[in-house]
């Protein structure tokens, strides 16, 4: 009976650990995904970042030089957020006021949306990749679980080898406990069915 109870919650086990593996892998596939969608968000707001940049030098530049006609150029061609924020920042009269933001960086119109993307898709794949860790342990976790009841399967299989009967049932009890103590072990361990 052990010998029949043993292998099947071995295999049983077996298929568990294949099953997590392979949540494991899609998982930290997700987390590459993610990472790389991220990298190339974060890469997209840097260059969107360095065009303000370039635009609002030029125009500070051609306010500071009081040329309007090209100021008002380089304005029209601020992208929305720069634009926000420029405006934003002018009303806090930089030029005379100690207390007003650096640039307009510095202020809270100023949103790169690449950049609020890019943070969401890294913690989408720190979320990922945190579900793959579970996952390798819950796999290992069945491996454990195969090793113990083959463990038990030992036991049960030298037992019928032994000539003295107060040994025979020492080592089958020993097979029953550590069969009984790995099953009520494996009872707590999540179940995957599909991936």
């Amino acid at each position: 009976m052990l010998l029949a109870l043993a292998a099947v919650a071995s295999a049983w086990s077996g298929y568990q650990s294949a099953r997590w593996s392979g949540i494991q892998a899609i998982a930290f596939s997700e987390a590459n995904a993610a990472r790389l969608d991220s990298t190339r968000a974060s890469t997209r707001a840097g260059q969107l970042a360095s065009v303000d940049v370039g635009v609002f030098l030029e125009w500070a530049r051609a306010y500071s030089e009081k040329n309007e006609e090209l100021e008002q150029f380089l304005y029209d061609r601020f992208r929305p957020p720069m634009k926000q924020a420029v405006e934003a920042w002018i009303a806090t009269t930089p030029l005379v006021n100690p207390d007003a933001p650096p640039t307009p960086f510095a202020m809270p119109e100023y949103e790169l949306a690449e950049q609020e993307e890019a943070t969401r898709l890294d913690g989408v794949a720190t979320a990922a990749v945190e579900r793959a860790k579970q996952s390798n342990q819950r796999s290992d976790n069945y491996v454990l679980a195969v090793v113990l009841f083959a463990s038990a399967l030992f036991f049960a299989g030298i037992s019928t080898k032994l000539t003295s009967e107060p040994t025979r049932i020492a080592v089958l009890a020993l097979g029953w406990l550590l069969f009984f103590g790995t099953a009520i072990w494996v009872a707590t361990f999540p179940v995957t069915v599909a991936i």
